[in-house]
């Protein structure tokens, strides 16, 4: 069937679903294939749930003359198709979002000030693979003037492959640090990845891009882009510094050297978000949105899902941020927690995933970091950590620490949980 003839009846669907659980009234199921699953095998149970047509790629799960059921070469090149050919149907803008840490972040507070002033789509939660990228473009409607697209990658040719997908109109790399090393290599490899948006857009040709004039690596990667720079200087379309971190990031920012000032305090941890507060600052700026909305939006902004979070409980203060975790990272919010105005410091921290042969060093050097700071109170969680030098705590998994904590609780103490997702440090908050 060729594309065309599938976007109308794409149209005719109330919405797209990949999960034969969860099959709206009207809906078009996609079976979509997995190291342990087939999703051709459950068409049948889309239809009876309540999808209206069904997409297979296997000749086995279509019965003849079924007009219900849609045969094709591989659902999900023809999802990754269907959605391109939607998303230019549309005509929406299209802001086109990576980089190693805080691009999800960055993302839902660009959405919260753009949607100041605008009708946005933007990515819901982390759905920023070759998967979630489609599905997220495939929910556009002919009101959205501007779309944020998050895109994640974890090897060499990802954001390539997404940006073909998105055709973003703008772009913005949060930043690079060392993350999925395993995958990419080196850290030139995750800068060159990263780097794949800017290469999408010079081709493009007279595209805009957002970015971090405070970053070397992102100035030496954007030659031959319009760049729309933001940063601490203050000749720069928006600057701004840090005037508070006692928990709450609290900053003042302006237009160009001579704009008004504001201040603005955000319900985010960490001196780390700032870049990512300046970002949405200077998107919401350039797409007109009124400045005391986009100080409004910053403002009320409350992250969610384990991401620079504090949480009071009735014998602790928690700064949250295990929903992921890279040497950049988890430096930053080591230094971010060295330097809070706080009694009673207290540190878990878990092992940070896919850093391939680096690993080992990568561990010994936040664990050397941690007492070069002079933190005493630390358990360390996770099979790498454990192997590095050190003289503290260490338990090999969340489930021993919950164990260890059931027997010895903490009270009185501000206490820093920072892992990746994997170490499932998220779950100890009830122990606390």
């Amino acid at each position: 069937m060729d594309i065309t003839s599938l976007y109308q009846i794409f149209l005719e669907c109330t919405c797209v679903t990949t999960d034969s659980r969860n099959c709206p009234q009207g809906s078009l199921f996609i079976a979509l294939k997995g190291a342990n699953f087939n999703g051709n095998a459950f068409a049948a149970k889309a239809l009876e749930q309540g999808s209206t047509y069904a997409m297979v790629d296997e000749a086995q799960y279509a019965p003849a003359g079924n007009t219900h059921y849609i045969l094709v070469d591989n659902c999900l090149r023809t999802l990754q198709k269907l959605a391109n050919y939607h998303r230019n149907q549309q005509g929406t803008r299209i802001i086109g979002i990576t980089g190693t840490n805080g691009k999800t972040t960055t993302k839902e507070l660009m959405a919260a000030v753009l949607s100041q002033g605008h009708s946005v789509l933007y990515t819901q939660g982390n759905l920023n693979n070759h998967i979630g990228v489609p599905l997220t473009l495939l929910r556009l409607k002919a009101h959205h003037d501007l779309a944020v697209i998050e895109m994640g990658a974890s090897h060499p040719g990802d954001i390539r492959e997404l940006v073909e997908i998105t055709e973003p109109d703008y772009g913005i790399i949060t930043n690079v640090g060392k993350a999925h090393l395993e995958g990419f290599g080196s850290f030139d490899g995750v800068i060159k990845t990263k780097g794949e948006l800017y290469d999408y857009l010079r081709r493009r040709g007279d595209s805009t891009i957002f970015i971090d004039h405070d970053n070397p690596y992102l100035k030496e990667i954007a030659w031959g882009l319009n760049m729309i720079p933001y940063g601490t200087e203050d000749e720069l379309y928006v600057n701004g510094r840090i005037t508070g971190n006692s928990p709450y990031l609290t900053f003042k920012w302006k237009a160009g050297k001579e704009g008004e000032r504001h201040e603005v305090q955000t319900q985010l941890i960490g001196e780390y978000n700032f870049p990512n507060v300046l970002a949405a600052v200077t998107i919401g700026r350039f797409f007109g949105v009124e400045p005391a909305k986009i100080d409004k939006a910053l403002a009320e902004y409350v992250p969610q899902n384990n991401r620079s979070q504090l949480k009071k409980t009735a014998d602790n203060i928690l700064i949250v941020d295990a929903y992921n975790a890279n040497p950049t990272s988890m430096m930053a919010a080591i230094s971010n927690f060295r330097n809070m105005q706080a009694e009673n410091k207290m540190l878990i921290l878990g092992d940070m995933r896919e850093l391939g042969k680096d690993s080992a060093e990568e561990h010994q050097k936040i664990v050397d970091y941690l007492e070069k700071c002079g933190f005493g109170n630390v358990i360390l969680v996770g099979e790498q950590f454990a192997a590095t030098r050190h003289g503290y705590l260490t338990c090999p998994n969340a489930s021993a620490l919950i164990e260890a904590l059931q027997k010895d609780r903490p009270a009185g103490k501000t206490i820093l949980i920072k892992g990746s997702n994997g170490i499932k440090l998220g779950t100890i908050t009830d122990f606390l």
